[in-house]
């Protein structure tokens, strides 16, 4: 069962990923507490939560903020969770059974309903569940829980690279071509793809930073 404060740090959490709350923007304890109709005490251990999962920092002056990732680390980040993704794909290549295989085909299955029929948003939760079933199917708790560590600071900007121009359609083509090779045991394949499925780099980077929001220099209100 879980705590309040752990599921207001999952709802703040959410509000990030989907651009409800900004990077860069100020986290006033009154004003959320109001919000979600608590005292600040479980608001205050919510943020602290989140402060060390690295997805909210302390800033002087200005108290809890949303953290802002400037775009060198971004790219570093992307980079090393290329790298976690691959791994989990070569080990969901060799240790994946037939009901996982069909778990993730149903995973991608929801993704292309979603790139037909809704919204960038949508296929955005979809594409999570697709991407936690290769996590999962590493069968490497350790390695699943840091590939799951940085997807969630990471999260914002993801949805926002699914933003840009066709690149909803092109991470569904991608994740044909990761499943087959998961399906088929290829584990070298794996890797290759999901490095190249996560990987920011060239007109994908520059078209990242371009969709990153103005951000407000202003308290949550």
């Amino acid at each position: 069962m879980k705590n309040r404060s752990e599921t207001l740090r999952e709802s703040i959490e959410e509000m990030i990923a989907i651009g409800e709350l900004l990077p860069g923007q100020h986290l006033d304890e009154v004003t959320l507490a109001a919000q979600f109709g608590v005292s600040r005490t479980p608001i205050r251990e919510a943020l602290n939560q989140l402060m060390s999962m690295g997805i909210v920092v302390m800033r002087p002056r200005r108290g809890a903020v949303v953290a802002d990732i400037g775009p060198q680390q971004l790219i570093e980040m992307f980079e090393v969770m290329a790298e976690f993704e691959a791994l989990c794909g070569r080990l969901a290549a060799r240790r994946m059974s037939a009901p996982d295989h069909a778990a993730l085909l149903a995973a991608h299955q929801a993704c292309k309903d979603a790139r037909d029929n809704a919204t960038p948003d949508e296929y955005f939760f979809r594409n999570e569940a697709f991407h936690e079933q290769i996590y999962a199917g590493s069968r490497n708790a350790f390695l699943a829980e840091q590939a799951r560590a940085l997807h969630r600071r990471l999260r914002p900007y993801r949805r926002l690279q699914l933003r840009v121009r066709n690149r909803t359609r092109a991470s569904y083509d991608e994740h044909e071509q990761i499943v087959q090779a998961i399906i088929a045991g290829n584990g070298d394949l794996a890797v290759e793809l999901l490095r190249q499925h996560i990987t920011v780099q060239g007109q994908r980077f520059a078209d990242l930073v371009a969709a990153l929001p103005k951000l407000p220099d202003k308290p949550l209100s």
